[in-house]
């Protein structure tokens, strides 16, 4: 792209938080010629940082301050800076526009790009999706809010190409524009600590579709998530569902153990059968609800039936997504540290019927834990609890009225993991599937489960 042609050409644009996104964002925009302040509570120090490796970014950092906004033109958030920042609230009264990485992306992407958000199993669809366009002989990029930075990778994207974007609601709910194909997995409790209301975080999701304007795109939503009926009324382009039990006429379903594709997801829009369920190599339910999901998305986006399931057949899930480390002593090591939600974590316990020792923790989201730990409690051998969350997955515990010898708390990842193999039988199955947030502890879900799979390949 000539960057004299960039509409943020020669304008000042503030990026506020340097983590993965502002980094991206620092590399980027003085390609397209504009003047970019980054600006972060951290120091250099602190962030490991030299700005001397940033040649045309001015750094304002240690605290954050409302004059930096000064001539700004733009303030790009990253994903994690809340929007309650005096910085951020800062811009809002002086009516400066905010945006984000994902946003700039959309806006200049030449490519079509199918968006998958939703509460869980989001990372699984977007995954398996770009696996299926890649078994189509697409030229496929795969990011957003997992894999590459996308923004760094856009001068090599061209219009024969497709993207694959994972899009979480802390992104969405700035964004003002929406892939040509949409998807929401589900829509269930979850960050209301960032969004405070359900309706709000609703509302966040929703944008993935909101700002459709051609009536050639394309919304999939799930028919068995009754928030996501909800929306469908307000669906502007073409819309398709996906189903575990509803026969659906536009969309993907299950119908006994067969997947089904119809409609507007079928390129003869009659219904063909294209695979079966003993091909997915993927635990739970909710997982034959994701394979659903991506071949409802890929098959709008024109893949031929034939082609889906040889994906699905090849597909062995995405790291720390009930991802099984190793095996030892007849003991089975399992890291699914993506599971940031309560309700993950009842999707993860549905998925085994092995005597499981569950190890919970992290930071809470404010969310309700009662009945996934009445669940847990009723699937699992053993509850290990350890981190921030602690003290009120005990407090739960004994309203439960659970047994003190079934659950204990205990303080890092690491105390648990030593107190898992002290209490494991051959046959059990060790989950790490913690329900809170890594942040108490960790950069991310990512780290956390790297170091538990560490952990465990050094016993």
């Amino acid at each position: 792209m000539n960057s004299s042609h960039d509409p943020l050409y020669g304008k000042r644009v503030v990026v506020i938080g340097f983590a993965r996104q502002g980094k991206a964002l620092a590399r980027w925009l003085p390609t397209i010629g504009a003047n970019v302040v980054v600006s972060d509570s951290k120091t250099a120090g602190e962030l490991n940082l030299n700005p001397e490796d940033y040649p045309d970014v001015e750094f304002v950092l240690g605290s954050q301050r409302v004059a930096t906004l000064k001539n700004a033109d733009l303030v790009l958030v990253s994903g994690g800076v809340p929007l309650t920042l005096p910085i951020i609230k800062g811009a809002i009264r002086r009516g400066i526009p905010l945006a984000n990485d994902a946003q700039l992306f959309l806006e200049r992407c030449p490519a079509p790009v199918l968006g998958i958000t939703g509460s869980a199993g989001k990372t699984t669809t977007t995954s398996l999706t770009g696996s299926i366009l890649n078994a189509a002989s697409y030229k496929t990029w795969v990011g957003g809010n997992i894999g590459e930075v996308l923004l760094d990778v856009l001068p090599n994207i061209h219009p024969s190409d497709f993207v694959a974007m994972e899009l979480s609601s802390f992104q969405l709910e700035l964004m003002t524009v929406s892939p040509d194909f949409a998807c929401i997995t589900n829509i269930t409790p979850n960050h209301l600590d960032r969004h405070g209301t359900m309706e709000a975080y609703t509302r966040a999701k929703a944008n993935i579709f909101l700002h459709q304007k051609e009536p050639e795109q394309v919304v999939i939503l799930n028919r068995d998530d009754a928030i996501s009926r909800e929306l469908a009324g307000e669906v502007r382009a073409q819309l398709a569902w996906f189903s575990l039990y509803e026969m659906i006429p536009d969309g993907a379903f299950l119908a006994g153990n067969r997947f089904i594709l119809s409609g507007l997801c079928s390129s003869d829009r009659k219904p063909h059968v294209v695979g079966d369920r003993s091909e997915v190599n993927l635990r739970g339910e909710h997982n034959l609800a994701n394979v659903l999901a991506a071949c409802a998305l890929a098959s709008a986006a024109g893949v031929k039936s034939d082609v889906l399931f040889e994906a699905v057949r090849a597909f062995r899930g995405v790291p720390h997504r009930l991802e099984i480390v190793r095996t030892l002593d007849g003991i089975t090591y399992v890291n699914d540290s993506i599971a940031t939600a309560p309700e993950r974590v009842a999707a993860a316990l549905r998925s085994f019927d092995e005597p499981l020792i569950l190890l919970l923790g992290g930071r809470d989201k404010k969310l309700p834990w009662d009945e996934m730990l009445a669940l847990a409690l009723e699937k699992s051998r053993q509850i290990i609890v350890f981190g921030e969350v602690g003290p009120l997955v005990m407090k739960a515990a004994r309203k439960l009225k659970a047994d003190p010898a079934s659950i204990s708390q205990v303080a890092t990842l690491d105390a648990a993991l030593v107190k898992a193999v002290s209490v494991a039988h051959p046959g059990d199955m060790v989950l790490l599937s913690p329900g809170g947030t890594s942040y108490d502890a960790y950069v991310d879900f990512a780290a956390r489960g790297e170091h538990f799979r560490a952990l465990v390949n050094a016993l």
